[in-house]
């Protein structure tokens, strides 16, 4: 056995100065497809000494984390919409290379947070999920169906009636903070209606009844099943929200009335939910604002509440918006902590980055890759603008997505570019970035043809990345979905864990909801019968 063992480490060794070109089947060498690789030679890398040093100033940085066992006054949970582990890979690069590097080496500003840990994301009813079930999960605490928001799983999706009683309401950490005093907001890029803000409020059977024109339109009655959007301004959670920011006007205005950008209304209850809303908060110190220039005159100081509603629909990608008009995720981040770090008793900010999902569900990985990088910078700035001794800030994603990064392409490639290898079996050239099924998935023989005219670069930002199964939207994937936390108890959140863990570990930290809390530690939780 110990001679067996030698010849075996000699032929690592010998392995080791074998001429580059040779390879076996499942690791070839060489790089045959053309390349548009920002690689520059670093010497030094080629030097033991240097990974050994790069790792040993890594552990040196380990040894000083200690777990900060404060009360968490403040809380803001980052959820990067679809921000799958491959995303986050990619993200990195493409930030990298937008900075002049080769971009493998670099890191998004929250993956320097010192706890990392990964949340399994399923249904109770499906096994990869969508961005309502896990909201209830990772806002609620309590795993629920696919399609459905802020009740249990003995609510599946259409049923209005089940949806609308309180025994199976699951409310969100927001309403927990509400109950200890706490100010509480949401800020994202897509509709404040959509699937993983409505988390933050609503209780409904069915995710995409937004307005009561839906709820009609699906056969049910607006009367009985309330829609989301009058449940942000009319019920309690929702009504006492001091900050809600992003887009969806439509949601909120009748038909026949036109908003900002001209786009009509679509409720037919006649009811101006902005109006309401404004209504409502009349002697109140409240705002409302539709522009960019409106949020930034904002007088944080001296608003209680803001209401900022920046387009019809989604707000845009960062890519393709208008950015004298739309206000970008950061900014919007920074005046919501703003308006809420005048709490006395603290506050819990909700802030999602929508449009990655939006990206990679059209197979437009640029777009989804950027705005994880807009992701990233808003919550730089909101690292900034609290301090960790007092606030835990959670940073996750609800579930992952089909893209892939695959091949063997040469460091400092463009992540966005085709390798710079080629297929094995036709020799034709393919992109690093690509999804299992999606709007780009095609024949080998048309995607080849494109190819040979030379009309298509797929760093443009409209570029459909290819995939397998022909489907006119990706899909979600069932992966595991990484966590980083910093702050009060943020050492908590390591390790692998069921998604709705989530929410109980903040409401430990932040003393808030009815579980064990770092101010009640030798209470015991007993579930309700």
């Amino acid at each position: 056995m110990k001679s067996l063992s030698a010849v075996k480490f000699l032929g690592i060794i010998l392995l080791a100065f074998l001429p580059a070109t040779l390879s076996d089947e499942f690791h070839p060498s060489g790089s045959e497809g053309k390349t548009r690789s920002t690689r520059a030679t670093n010497t030094a890398e080629e030097l033991a000494d240097y990974w050994n040093f790069d790792a040993q100033h890594r552990l040196l940085h380990q040894l000083t984390i200690r777990p900060n066992h404060n009360v968490a006054k403040n809380v803001i949970f980052f959820l990067g919409d679809g921000m799958s582990i491959a995303t986050l890979a990619a993200s990195r690069m493409y930030l990298g290379q937008l900075q002049g590097h080769t971009g493998e080496e670099s890191r998004l500003f929250f993956e320097d947070f010192p706890y990392t840990g990964l949340a399994k994301t399923y249904c109770v009813d499906k096994q990869i999920p969508d961005s309502a079930c896990t909201a209830t999960a990772y806002l609620g605490g309590v795993k629920a169906n696919y399609a459905t928001i802020g009740v249990t799983a003995a609510v599946k999706r259409y049923e209005c009636e089940k949806g609308q009683d309180a025994a199976n309401h699951v409310n969100s950490i927001a309403a927990w903070a509400q109950k200890a005093g706490k100010g509480t907001g949401l800020v994202t890029t897509a509709r404040v209606t959509h699937a993983s803000p409505a988390g933050v409020y609503a209780h409904t059977a069915y995710r995409e009844w937004e307005s009561d024109a839906i709820v009609e339109k699906s056969g049910k009655d607006p009367k009985t099943c309330q829609d989301i959007a009058s449940q942000l301004i009319n019920n309690e959670t929702g009504r006492k929200l001091k900050v809600i920011m992003g887009g969806g006007r439509k949601k909120f205005l009748p038909k026949g009335m036109q908003d900002e950008d001209g786009e009509e209304g679509e409720r037919i209850d006649g009811v101006n939910l902005i109006d309401e809303w404004k209504l409502k908060k009349k002697h109140r110190s409240a705002a409302y604002v539709y522009d960019r220039d409106g949020l930034l005159s904002v007088d944080t100081n001296n608003t209680s509440y803001l209401l900022g509603l920046f387009a019809s629909e989604h707000m845009k990608y960062s890519l393709e918006a208008d950015h004298e008009k739309e206000p970008s995720l950061a900014e919007m981040t920074k005046t919501a902590i703003e308006m809420l770090s005048k709490e006395k008793r603290g506050f819990f900010l909700f802030v999602e980055g929508a449009k990655i999902d939006m990206g990679h569900h059209r197979a437009r990985a640029h777009l989804a890759l950027d705005e994880t990088v807009q992701f990233a910078e808003a919550i730089r700035v909101a690292t900034e603008l609290t301090n960790s001794r007092d606030t835990l800030i959670v940073v996750t994603a609800d579930h992952s997505h089909t893209m892939s990064i695959a091949g063997y392409a040469d460091r400092g490639n463009d992540i966005l570019d085709f390798s710079t290898s080629k297929s094995d079996v036709d020799n034709e050239l393919y992109t690093t970035l690509s999804y299992a099924n999606g709007p780009g998935a095609m024949s080998r023989e048309n995607f080849t043809e494109i190819l040979q005219r030379g009309t298509v670069d797929p760093r443009s930002k409209d570029y459909t990345y290819a995939g397998t199964v022909p489907m006119k939207n990706e899909t979600h994937g069932g992966d595991d979905v990484a966590v980083f936390a910093n702050g009060p108890w943020a050492h908590l959140f390591g390790g692998l864990y069921e998604q709705n863990l989530i929410p109980h570990i903040i409401g430990y930290a932040a003393c808030i909801g009815n579980g064990l809390t770092a101010c009640k530690r030798s209470s015991m939780y007993r579930p309700k019968n």
